[in-house]
């Protein structure tokens, strides 16, 4: 989803991080960093007697699943809200760069996975920072480069807007740092790490829509978005990934500030069951639609790679549809932002301008008017990992995670009010 704030200009080449500058070291010095490596590596895997799960975690995508790269990638942008509190405040009582109250989709995997909560790639300094895995999701991320959006009359505000190319660069230089001498000393961390491949292309949308580029011409952008998901899922094959998660699109009509931005008085704009914008969620669809096929597309091409639909849209919809069977009362406001019907104001937002924020977050939808609450987080998260919302079933792909095993059994005594 949308990162809004102005933002300087950001060079990848910056020589802020140790472990770039660790390239230029010695050639004892650089033995002894694989020696390092090779013990964290060896640590992080489970005895043989015990059948392996997912040792690492990595993650690829834009502010749903951003976990701290922002302040990284763009230290001087001051301005950013999602910075500092009222965010982060229902769980971590501080602001840690997520773009919500409390934790992500990608947190409630790493819990579920007995993984610490993933790491922004760009907060770490050694090996042993990455031996559970990265994070290289940014808020604001696109799936398509910002040479795209220019070439098609639709620029973005920011034309450094890090893509999803981008991000499988950081990847690869953080494959060569963990594996100087040849990749293919990471194979058994490839093989034991879970992918998640977005999501993605939220933002490809999001920023022309809110810079008045017509919805006809955005629509024409999806197959560009599809291919360069389905390109970045091939590489990370291609680097020896084994098992992926690729979520789908959120329902954007059920977003409070796109109910704001397009209000209407006609009752059939809405769908009748949710309260939601009818064509933007039919929007969402289309999108989630070309993944679906583009996914199975890719299972024939791989057929020993392990490649898992996420379906937020149905796991977001199940809340909106049954808001009250996860204890929210409040599906379509903004606990954080503006006087608006929605939570949500054109004089301000979520710690800028007019804003206020209500009490019990876990009774509202969204956080700040563009982003879901953790409630809604967690809600969509439990969906994928108890089922119903990944094809196939994560518990079934993944018959060596005892974690997640437990978790399906043990959601079959339980209601969802209780979760």
């Amino acid at each position: 989803m949308i990162a809004f704030g102005p933002v300087d200009t950001f060079s990848v080449h910056t020589p802020h991080r140790a472990h770039r500058r660790e390239k230029g070291m010695s050639s004892s010095t650089s033995m002894s960093v694989v020696a390092v490596v090779l013990l964290v590596l060896a640590a992080a895997q489970p005895a043989r007697a015990d059948p392996a799960c997912y040792s690492r975690l990595f993650n690829f995508g834009d502010s749903l699943s951003d976990t701290g790269n922002y302040h990284f990638v763009f230290p001087n942008d001051n301005r950013e809200p999602a910075m500092r509190l009222p965010y982060g405040e229902t769980f971590f009582n501080r602001s840690t760069g997520r773009f919500s109250n409390g934790r992500l989709i990608v947190d409630f995997i790493a819990e579920a996975l007995e993984l610490p909560f993933l790491r922004p790639y760009w907060s770490g300094q050694s090996a042993k920072d990455f031996a559970r895995g990265a994070n290289f999701a940014v808020g604001g991320a696109t799936a398509l480069s910002p040479e795209f959006f220019e070439e098609n009359d639709a620029p973005l505000p920011n034309p450094d807007t890090v893509c999803l190319d981008k991000e499988l660069d950081w990847f690869s230089d953080l494959l060569e740092f963990l594996c100087p001498n040849d990749l293919a000393d990471c194979t058994n961390m490839m093989d034991k790490s879970l992918f998640l491949v977005g999501e993605i292309g939220g933002n490809d949308y999001n920023l022309p829509i809110f810079t008045e580029v017509s919805f006809e011409k955005i629509r024409t952008f999806t197959p560009s978005v599809i291919a360069k998901i389905s390109s970045t899922v091939t590489k990370l094959i291609e680097l020896g990934a084994k098992t992926l998660l690729v979520p789908g699109n959120l329902p954007i009509g059920c977003v409070p500030a796109y109910l704001m931005r397009f209000e209407s008085d006609e009752e059939e704009y809405y769908e009748p069951d949710t309260g939601c914008i009818r064509w933007m969620n039919e929007f969402s669809q289309y999108h989630n639609k070309l993944l679906v096929d583009e996914l199975e597309k890719l299972r024939k091409l791989h057929p020993g790679v392990v490649i898992i639909y996420a379906d937020y849209y149905g796991a977001a919809m199940k809340v909106f549809r049954s808001p009250e069977q996860f204890g929210i009362k409040y599906p379509l406001v903004a606990c954080c932002g503006g006087e608006g019907f929605y939570g949500v104001s054109e004089t301000g937002g979520c710690g800028y301008g007019e804003y206020k924020v209500r009490d019990d977050p876990e009774k509202y939808g969204s956080w700040d008017g563009f982003h879901p609450s953790e409630a809604v987080y967690k809600a969509i998260a439990n969906g994928l990992l108890r089922g119903p919302y990944t094809q196939p079933p994560i518990a079934t792909t993944t018959n060596s995670c005892p974690q997640l095993t437990e978790i399906v059994s043990s959601f079959e005594n339980k209601v969802l009010s209780d979760l």
